[in-house]
This record gives structure tokens, sequence and C-alpha cells, in this order.
């Protein structure tokens, strides 16, 4: 399963306060439908019915089914090189 560092989890959690995501919302990672191999983010204000839920803080994180094994062996962190909120997934170490 997709694990999400400390660094993420608060970046998805300022990030979804800012928005005024509800809740139950959180940051959802998906296929991307444009780019096979690639994966869209975006703040959701619920999960879709078959999502995992990867990640229960303040905030959750959402995985779609289609990309769950695509991302089973990955982590979400924060990029520091990003200018303003980035994400990368990298290997679990």
């Amino acid at each position: 399963m997709l694990t999400v560092t400390d660094n993420a989890r608060a970046a998805v959690e300022d990030l979804a306060q800012q928005a005024g995501v509800p809740s139950e919302g959180g940051l959802r990672i998906a296929q991307s439908a444009g780019q096979p191999g690639n994966f869209e983010l975006a703040l959701v204000p619920a999960p879709q019915p078959d999502d995992q839920v990867v990640d229960e803080g303040a905030t959750h994180v959402f995985v779609e089914k289609d990309a769950a094994d695509a991302l089973e062996a990955l982590t979400l962190d924060t990029d520091p090189a990003a200018q303003g909120p980035g994400f990368v997934l990298t290997p679990q170490a």
C-alpha cells in the first residue's frame, strides 16, 4: 500500500485547509487519463466509492482503484525543490 510521509501529510492538510476541503475530503491520486503511467493529484470533498483510503490524518489520502497496484510500493513525499507545494512518489525504503 502507498505510504505517506509526515511532510506530505502536513502539506496535504495545509492545502486542504486553504482550499476549504471538508473533513471527510482529502488528496486523491488517480491514473492520468491522457498519459498512461502518470498520475493526477487533486483535492476532493470525498473519496469515490472504489477508492482506497491510505492515510487518515486530519485530512485523507485516497488512491483510485486502478492506480492502487502501481502505487503499492511507493511513498508520497513533498518535493523540496518545488516552487510551492509539490509532491513526489519514490520507492519505499
